[in-house]
């Protein structure tokens, strides 16, 4: 029998994901358990692994096209099925399947009457975005083909719930759009053509009057001013939210607005480490920076205080047994908070190479769901930059984030009374208040201090 490979709900709760890009090709066999597609999410491409074995009889949704979670995909072929039989077959049932999932917003669609009105000798598999598929073997004029053909209706013209969502946010005219799907259907991609073209035209008088486009677009031609405004006010440019954007800021306003944080400052003095970690770097092959000595004092602070090694949940607070933390990394246009497993048990170096290799993959766009999610603290390291002292934001549902400062010479008073100068990195606590309590708090927080002003206590223990 044919299996329908369906759109996977990567996040939870997401409602849409995109095709980054296919490991495997049409014709191929596949195993349970193998990864044949790169799924690309807000935050993070993940690789999708098979649950069911077969061969694949073809790919229904191309690479960079969008589709709502429990879209068919791909269909494998079974029992010895052809690619043709296969096909045939999910031409008959993914429409079907299909059809419970069909949104209010879709209804009017012309995939959803594909999906709910057409009789099954007619219908093919959903393709998403409209991306023609790629088959193993489809000769024209099978019922196969019939199969794998898209929707449509007449000399009607078809454009995926995707596309018409985006057109009506971002103000864009579909009605003289050459679709590049099949039979003329647009798809996601040809959205980029017509930005690019909205952007570079300039604004015609009646355009001056219209409301803004989301479209990213220098204002040319501004529209004539209300007498309150002044009339060297600059021009501006809209740059449209992305996903991950639009992800940080659901994520960080549910935050801000639903955890009672609070904070806590301490200065640690960190010339001890500095000196500690010239050691460590004059060994061969070693390379670790100040932040992974953070990291590791972060952890050893957690097994020291392990009451605060805990998260809210609705029913309880839940305290953890391993120690698992998130490391902030920037990237262009965000961050990712990728998680550091067992990081209580690393070595130093080890830590170091761990968090290396996710820093670098998150620039790539290559972390994995599983590695954004899990543990109870985050550290946010600023220093680079120059920041002495700054608060950051939990990330949901952990109960603590470490804002780390710049480490900076300042004058100091010795342990016999006399000034000096000792290089002082500022650190601030933001905790949940529902976990932590300001003694318990405070408590981690000096025991933190601790272990960064003695060192010697982060690589033994």
């Amino acid at each position: 029998m044919a299996i329908i490979v369906r759109m996977p709900e990567i996040a939870t709760g997401s409602a849409e994901a995109a095709i980054a890009s296919w490991l495997v090709a049409a014709g191929d066999e596949i195993s349970a358990g193998q990864a044949i597609v790169e799924i690309e999410t807000e935050k993070a491409t993940v690789e999708y692994e098979a649950e069911d074995g077969g061969t694949l009889a073809g790919i229904l949704l191309g690479p960079g096209s969008s589709a709502d979670v429990g879209t068919p995909i791909a269909v494998l072929a079974t029992g010895g099925q052809s690619a043709k039989e296969a096909l045939a077959e999910a031409g008959a049932s993914a429409p079907r399947a299909a059809a419970a999932a069909v949104s209010e917003e879709d209804a009017e669609s012309p995939a959803a009457e594909t999906a709910a009105g057409e009789p099954p000798q007619a219908s093919a598999p959903a393709t998403g975005a409209g991306v023609e598929p790629e088959v193993a073997s489809v000769e024209p004029g099978t019922e196969a083909a019939a199969a794998a053909d898209p929707e449509r209706d007449g000399e009607r013209r078809f454009a995926s719930p995707l596309v018409r969502k985006l057109a009506r946010e971002r103000s864009l005219d579909l009605a003289n759009v050459l679709g590049s799907g099949p039979h003329g259907r647009i798809v996601r991609r040809d959205l980029e053509g017509l930005e690019s073209a909205a952007s570079s035209a300039p604004l015609s008088e009646s355009d001056s009057a219209a409301p803004a486009s989301d479209v990213s677009r220098p204002v040319a031609a501004p529209a004539p001013r209300p007498e309150s405004e002044p009339e060297d006010a600059a021009g501006f440019t809209d740059t449209p939210h992305t996903g991950m954007r639009r992800a940080i800021a659901r994520r960080l306003t549910e935050s801000k607005s639903t955890v009672p944080h609070f904070y806590l400052v301490a200065e640690c003095r960190v010339d001890a480490l500095l000196a500690l970690r010239g050691q460590v770097n004059e060994l061969e092959g070693t390379k670790v920076s100040v932040n992974d000595f953070v990291v590791k004092a972060v952890a050893g602070a957690l097994r020291d205080v392990p009451e605060a090694n805990a998260i809210w949940t609705d029913d309880a607070t839940r305290r953890f047994d391993g120690v698992d933390i998130s490391v902030a990394v920037s990237v262009p246009g965000g961050l990712f908070t990728p998680v550091v497993r067992g990081a209580d048990a690393l070595s130093i170096g080890g830590l170091s190479a761990v968090i290396k290799e996710l820093a670098a993959r998150a620039r790539e766009g290559r972390l994995k769901q599983h590695e954004l999610e899990g543990g109870s603290f985050s550290v946010s390291n600023l220093g680079m930059h120059g920041t002495t002292e700054f608060s950051a934001i939990l990330n949901p549902p952990q109960s603590g984030i470490l804002a780390v400062g710049a480490a900076t010479k300042r004058p100091i008073v010795e342990a016999d009374g006399s000034l000096g100068v000792g290089t002082v990195m500022t650190v601030t606590l933001s905790a949940d208040h529902r976990v932590l309590d300001g003694a318990l708090a405070a408590e981690w927080l000096a025991a933190f201090r601790k272990r960064i002003e003695r060192p010697m206590s982060i690589l033994v223990s």
